[in-house]
């Protein structure tokens, strides 16, 4: 028999924070559960593993604006700090042929092949920062030194944005994702990061290059429906905050996870599990995201055992249904990279499913897997220099990791050893 949900709603806090203890207590309860977002908005997130991969990919579940109820009722006030999620225009925000137009303007640049063909890149790119981390003295942020400029660096070159407007469009996103941003600055994020992409962009239309961001601007001038101005913006919005946000956590958390578990690491060390399995271990227990804004019902939608009314804005729970024990098994709360896959081959949804799973996915795992392999053999004895539960959280419910890691490096091995 399926219910509307009934219960008291869970408040999110807008401050961010560890969510697992919160997201055991929900899942207890049930595999979906009321939220209350900012503003007093009514809420739904989907926490279980299989009710979420029947979610997802549904198709009576949208992902466009015009289903939004509480916005189309006035409800939503300017500057609500989820806005952004909601209404940027592009493929995160489009269904049917939309979504799929636009997918196709960016697919060819991530495809495993094309990604592979970055990995010589990626992996000079990580050694030149492993020289910067080696040549530092005592205790570093490896997340501003290393987990940060990796993937920020790889997705600025794809995209061709010059070196000058990295800074800002890193301080943008984190922004544009936090959850306890006030309105007004809310607003003032989100003009300036639409104006920086603005120049970036006219300054590519100017003086065209190799890169995707110039191949966009030939799709939105060369004429007929394939991509318009907001498109244009929205699309690289996703790409740089999704291009490097997501995977800047990923390596976070891996790293925060060998550091504290260090038989875990042991067990790579001896070659008992390679570091791509330590990646998705990490999506699993440490999703990068945690509740990931928004799908709304186009009718009232059973799932999980709850009726969905239409309209509802739905966050799709990742870091709880890694840790899902109906799923994953009793010991779903322990890091072990030896895991055994799930006979449907699916470990986690930590990068979505269906028609909008993560189309950065490949190249996500390629730098955490190089970053990883190549920082624990050039600094085999690393460590936290902090208690791990004394580390600043993410100001956000959606993203989910730290916002310094500090470590002692210690000894340094010689460049290109290994971590065996």
């Amino acid at each position: 028999m399926e219910t509307s949900p009934s219960a008291a709603p869970h408040r999110l806090d807008p401050a961010g924070g560890c969510p697992h203890a919160d997201n055991a207590r929900l899942l207890a309860l049930g595999a979906v559960a009321p939220v209350e977002l900012p503003g007093g908005i009514e809420g739904v997130a989907v926490l279980g593993h299989d009710a979420l991969r029947e979610f997802l990919p549904h198709p009576e579940v949208a992902k466009d604006v015009r289903h939004f109820k509480a916005l189309h009722e006035g409800r939503i006030a300017p500057g609500w700090p989820l806005l952004t999620f909601a209404t940027v225009r592009g493929m995160t925000t489009a269904d049917g042929t939309d979504h799929r137009r636009l997918r196709s303007l960016v697919s060819r640049a991530f495809t495993p092949r094309r990604v592979d063909g970055l990995r010589p890149r990626v992996e000079e790119l990580t050694d030149a920062l492993l020289d910067d981390l080696a040549a530092a003295d005592g205790v570093v942020d490896l997340r501003q030194r290393f987990a940060l400029p990796l993937p920020m660096g790889v997705i600025c070159e794809l995209l061709g944005v010059q070196e000058r407007f990295r800074d800002r469009l890193h301080r943008l996103s984190n922004q544009v994702v936090a959850t306890d941003i006030g309105p007004e600055a809310a607003l003032a994020a989100n003009r300036e990061l639409v104006a920086v992409l603005g120049e970036m962009a006219a300054s590519k239309a100017a003086h065209p290059g190799d890169d995707l961001t110039s191949a966009l601007i030939a799709a939105r001038d060369g004429g007929g429906d394939r991509l318009g101005q907001e498109e244009l913006i929205g699309t690289l919005v996703l790409l740089i905050v999704a291009g490097h946000e997501t995977t800047l956590n990923l390596i976070t958390n891996a790293v925060r996870a060998l550091c504290t578990h260090r038989d875990q690491l042991g067990l790579v060390r001896s070659g008992a599990a390679s570091w791509a399995d330590v990646v998705e271990e990490t999506l699993r227990w440490d999703s990068p995201v945690s509740y990931f804004p928004f799908r709304y019902p186009v009718r009232d939608l059973g799932i999980g055992g709850t009726t969905i009314p239409a309209g509802t804005p739905v966050l799709a729970g990742y870091s709880a249904a890694g840790r899902d024990k109906a799923a994953h098994g009793p010991d779903a709360d322990h890091f072990d990279v030896t895991r055994p896959a799930r006979a449907d081959a699916v470990r986690h949804l930590s990068l979505g499913h269906g028609a909008h799973y993560c189309l950065g996915a490949p190249l996500a795992r390629l730098e955490a897997t190089v970053a990883l392999e190549r920082l624990f053999a050039r600094f085999p004895d690393l460590e936290l220099a902090a208690p791990e539960e004394d580390l600043p959280r993410h100001a956000s419910f959606v993203g989910n990791s730290v916002r310094e890691l500090p470590v002692r490096l210690s000894a340094s091995a010689p460049p290109g050893g290994t971590a065996g």
